[in-house]
C-alpha cells in the first residue's frame, strides 16, 4: 500500500515525538510504521474506549499485512466479588500464547493492563495441548485434564470454556477460539473434528488439529491447589477455613474474584512487557503516565475499601501491580514513540505530521436539505473523499439516502483498495472511525458519527 504520512520507522532505542495526529490520523500513522518494519508494536490506549476505536481503526487501515492482537482489560473493579466474562479471559489467554513468538505485527493493551502482574511466561504453553485426527482420546483421563485446566463440563456448550461429552460425540469450546469444536470419536480414536453454531448445532468446517489452551488465567490441578493452600495461609493470618476463597480452592473451584489472587498460585509473576519481544516498539500518547497514576489511584482506594474483609482479605497492591515509577521505568528500556495531536513548533522536538482536524458538522435530517453541510463540502473539496459506515446495514442505509439525494458514491471493500483507487467519492465499512483530514495528498474520511446527530 502506498504510504500517505510517511511515518519515520524509530531506531532501536530511540524515542520519537509524533505530532499533528488528529482524529484517526495516529491510527494511520501507526499502521503505515507498522506495515513497513519487521518489530511488533505495543500500543498503549488510555482507556477500554480508546482500544476498541484503536483496534477498529488499526483492522481497517492494516487490513490484512499484519497480525492484531488485543490483551483486554479485565473489565472488573479492582478487587472485584466477580470474575471477567469468560470472552474475555479467552481473549487474553490467546494473546498471551502468541506474545512470545511475535514477531511482527501489534499488540493493543490499555493502560491499566501494563502493570498487572500476570502468570509467567511459559505457563500457557505449558499447559496447552493438540488434538489431531487420529490421536488416541481416553475419556477420563480427558475430563480430568480439562476439569485441570479450568474448563467447565456442561450439558451443552455454549461459551469459551465449556466442554461436553455425551457418547462418543465431545464438544468444546477452547479458549482463545471463535468457535466451538465438535470431536467425533471411533471407541477412543478422534475420527472427525468439526467447527459447530452453538445456537444452532449445525456442523462447520473440518479441522485436521486443534489447540486448547488452559481455561483459566491460573492453574486449579491437584498441586497448584496444594502450593495455594500453603501461600495463603502464609500470607493471611487467622483461620483460613472463614474464608470464601481458600475453601473455594480448596475444593478445586475457582471462586468469583479469584483473580485478585492470582500470585498466590506461582512462585513468581510477570506483567505484558516481560511477555514481549526486547525489540518491540511502544507507542503511547504523552499522557500515558496520567493515565497511569489514575489506575493506581484506583487500585489503592479499592484497597482501602476491602482491606478488612475478614471472608475475603485482599492482596496489598503492590502483589498485583507494579508501581507507577518501576512501570514507567521498564517501558523506557524499549524504543518508544510519543503520539500529541497538537502541532508541534520547533521539529527539532518532534515531527509533524500532515494533517488536520476532521470536519465538525452535522447533518441534520429534518432540514429542507438534510445533506447540505455534505453536498457543499463535496463541492468544494479539492482532494477525495472516503465516507465510512458503522455496520453493513448502516452502509446501506446511507447509500439509499445518498442516491436519493443525487450523490452516488463508489463502493470499495478497504482502505487499501480506496487509496489504489481514484474514486473521488466512496464509500465503506469501518466502525469507530473518529476521522481524517490528510492535507497533502488532500483526503477526507468521514466517520458516520460526524454525519449524523
Amino acid at each position: 500500500m502506498p504510504a500517505l504520512l510517511h511515518p519515520v520507522v524509530p531506531t532501536p532505542k530511540s524515542r520519537q515525538r509524533w505530532h499533528q495526529l488528529y482524529g484517526s490520523a495516529r491510527s494511520l500513522a501507526l499502521a503505515e510504521a507498522i506495515e513497513s518494519d519487521t518489530r511488533p508494536y505495543l500500543v498503549i490506549a488510555r482507556d477500554a474506549r480508546e482500544l476498541d476505536q484503536l483496534r477498529s481503526e488499526l483492522t481497517f487501515f492494516l487490513g490484512n499485512a499484519k497480525s492484531i492482537h488485543v490483551l483486554p482489560d479485565w473489565e472488573v473493579l479492582p478487587y472485584d466479588l466477580f470474575s471477567p466474562h469468560p470472552d474475555i479471559i479467552s481473549e487474553r489467554l490467546a494473546a498471551l500464547a502468541e506474545l512470545p513468538r511475535l514477531k511482527s505485527g501489534v499488540l493493543l493493551a490499555a493502560a491499566d493492563t501494563l502493570g498487572q502482574r500476570i502468570a509467567p511466561r511459559g505457563y500457557v504453553d505449558g499447559r496447552t495441548f493438540n488434538l489431531a485426527v487420529g490421536d488416541k482420546l481416553p475419556i477420563d483421563p480427558l475430563r480430568a485434564r480439562l476439569v485441570e485446566s479450568g474448563y467447565a463440563s456442561v450439558s451443552q456448550v455454549s461459551a469459551p470454556g465449556e466442554f461436553a461429552l455425551r457418547g462418543s460425540l465431545f464438544d468444546v469450546f477452547p479458549m482463545g477460539a471463535e468457535t466451538p469444536l465438535r470431536v467425533d470419536l471411533f471407541d477412543d480414536e478422534i475420527e472427525v473434528i468439526r467447527e459447530f453454531d452453538p445456537e444452532t448445532q449445525r456442523s462447520g468446517d473440518s479441522l485436521k488439529q486443534v489447540r486448547l489452551l488452559p481455561g483459566r488465567e491460573m492453574p486449579l490441578d491437584a498441586d497448584s491447589v496444594k502450593a495455594f493452600r500453603l501461600r495463603y495461609r502464609k500470607r493471611f493470618e487467622g483461620d483460613p477455613t472463614k474464608s470464601v476463597i481458600y475453601r473455594g480452592v480448596s475444593d478445586g473451584l475457582a471462586p468469583p474474584g479469584i483473580e485478585f489472587y492470582l500470585p498466590l498460585f506461582f512462585d513468581t509473576t510477570d506483567t505484558l512487557l516481560d511477555y514481549l519481544p526486547k525489540n518491540t516498539v511502544v507507542c503511547a500518547g504523552a499522557d500515558l503516565p496520567a493515565a497511569v497514576d489514575r489506575a493506581a489511584k484506583s487500585v489503592a482506594e479499592r484497597f482501602e475499601e476491602r482491606r478488612h474483609d475478614v471472608e475475603r482479605p485482599v492482596l496489598a497492591p503492590d502483589e498485583l501491580y507494579l508501581a507507577p515509577e518501576e512501570l514507567q521505568a521498564r517501558l523506557d528500556t524499549f524504543t518508544r514513540v510519543d503520539l500529541e495531536s497538537f502541532k508541534v513548533e520547533d521539529e527539532t522536538k518532534g515531527f509533524n505530521f500532515p494533517t488536520a482536524a476532521p470536519q465538525e458538522w452535522r447533518l441534520d435530517l429534518r432540514a429542507e436539505r438534510p445533506l447540505a453541510p455534505l453536498e457543499d463540502f463535496l463541492d468544494t473539496y479539492s482532494g477525495r473523499v472516503l465516507l465510512a459506515a458503522d455496520s453493513a446495514g448502516r452502509r446501506e442505509v446511507l447509500l439509499e439516502m445518498l442516491r436519493a439525494h443525487g450523490l452516488k458514491p463508489q463502493s470499495i471493500a478497504s482502505w487499501h483498495e480506496f487509496v489504489d483507487s481514484s474514486a473521488p467519492f466512496a464509500l465503506c465499512i469501518a466502525p469507530e472511525m473518529a476521522g481524517l483530514n490528510i492535507l497533502t495528498p488532500p483526503i477526507a474520511v468521514l466517520g458516520e458519527a460526524q454525519l449524523l446527530c
